[in-house]
């Protein structure tokens, strides 16, 4: 959390805001909604069981862990949601977040979650999100996180995400190794092209790209041009300077149609990409990026 992380202070001291919201908080606690969001103010810091120094230990927590707080009515203790895992904390050792500016990251928790234009479920659903995606949340409001996901800022009710690091450790705890997501990208390897295809049985560009990232926790649109602008990440412009594992995108203009792109795939490596071609020899193939066509229509690549 950006304004919480270093910060001193060991004893929560509640804002306005969140005194007004103990009215909820015996609800919020039964269903799994947030009354507030806190972070870990002491490293090794235990989960219990139970609002008790006797209890067991669920998981240790570091220092300066973002976490959605469910009860804050108890005398001396908070429960708490993190990564999964919800328990009760030490008030000793809890910050309550009182300016509302931090920076974490939330994975979401059902298929089919609705990103809303504002904190209710009355209002305009701006795109969908499904289970294990990730998103930014930057902001905390009547019970519903403000977050940043597909390219779009809106809300989530907080009992459909789950807090699950801070932007200092996201990278680490969000997916796995570059290795990782090149070799689950191979095994696909022969797959069959199929326009529109983001499964196993058929794949096209995006799809492929979307279909291989959501394993590992992204939520990517199925466009090329709309994995491109999705705010995800961090753009390289230079062949050169691909890692294993980065998203690459090109851009015939005879095929574009006017967009951004036109095709993505993934970098493995030694001058290729992985991807979904809709060519003569097509299907989920290894092609060289270094020459030739893709060279030619090379935009640059993401890094998440």
């Amino acid at each position: 959390m950006t304004h919480l992380v270093g910060k001193t202070l060991r004893t929560a001291v509640f804002s306005v805001s969140a005194v007004l919201l103990l009215a909820v908080s015996a609800f919020a606690a039964e269903d799994g909604i947030a009354v507030a969001i806190g972070a870990t103010t002491g490293s090794s810091l235990r989960l219990r069981s139970e609002p008790s120094l006797s209890a067991s230990v669920i998981t240790m927590l570091d220092e300066d862990v973002p976490v959605a707080v469910l009860d804050n009515t108890l005398d001396g203790w908070y429960k708490i949601n993190y990564n999964g895992n919800t328990g009760f904390v030490s008030a000793d050792y809890m910050l309550i977040d009182q300016d509302n500016i931090f920076d974490a990251y939330g994975r979401v928790e059902g298929d089919g979650v609705n990103v809303r234009a504002s904190a209710s479920t009355d209002s305009e659903a701006l795109t969908v999100m499904n289970r294990n995606s990730i998103a930014t949340v930057n902001g905390f409001e009547d019970g519903w996180y403000k977050i940043t996901a597909n390219g779009v800022d809106g809300y989530i009710r907080s009992d459909y995400l789950t807090m699950c690091g801070s932007s200092a450790s996201a990278a680490g705890s969000l997916g796995s190794s570059s290795s990782d997501v090149v070799s689950f990208a191979k095994q696909y390897l022969g797959t069959r092209y199929v326009y529109g295809g983001s499964s196993p049985s058929g794949f096209d560009c995006s799809g492929f790209t979307m279909y291989v990232y959501k394993n590992f926790g992204y939520s990517l649109p199925h466009t090329a041009t709309g994995q491109w602008q999705s705010g995800y990440g961090t753009r390289i412009y230079n062949i050169s300077e691909l890692q294993p594992g980065d998203l690459v995108f090109f851009c015939d203009p005879s095929r574009s149609n006017g967009k951004a792109c036109s095709h993505a795939g993934i970098y493995v490596g030694n001058g290729q990409h992985i991807h979904a071609s809709s060519s003569r020899s097509g299907g989920v193939i290894i092609s060289d990026l270094t020459s030739g066509y893709y060279n030619t229509y090379f935009v640059g690549g993401i890094r998440l």
